[in-house]
């Protein structure tokens, strides 16, 4: 009778290094979006609009931070001008980030970086 065992630590390794290699390459993803996002946005590109309930908020303050890029941030429940300007895009939660004077819902790298792409002519 033939030994499974070989056969089944093959497969782990296999899927082991599978798991590996799929993290590593979203690691390397993201570091290298992160550096162009970075790169591309100046002081006054970003404007975020959070609440201090938003866990979501929090996770876009602390990546773009943690990459360098340049934004800055209003609580729409401590700042009434921060309110005003919230109410205004007619944004339906937070975080509300303003590109360029472009709104987005929610935060989305790839997206944020898209809106600071030169406009072609």
């Amino acid at each position: 009778m033939v030994s499974r065992r070989p056969s089944l630590w093959v497969l782990l390794l296999l899927v082991f290094g599978a798991s590996a290699a799929t993290q590593w390459w979203s690691s390397t993803s993201e570091r290298r979006l992160g550096r162009h996002l970075a790169a591309s946005a100046v002081a006054g590109d970003i404007r975020m609009l959070s609440s201090d309930v938003c866990v979501y908020c929090t996770t876009a303050r602390r990546w773009m931070t943690q990459h360098g890029v340049a934004f800055s941030e209003c609580f729409v429940e401590r700042d009434p001008q921060c309110r005003v300007l919230y109410e205004a895009t007619q944004a339906r939660g937070t975080p509300t980030l303003i590109v360029r004077g472009q709104v987005q819902l929610g935060f989305d790298a790839a997206r944020v970086l898209a809106a600071l792409a030169p406009r072609g002519g």
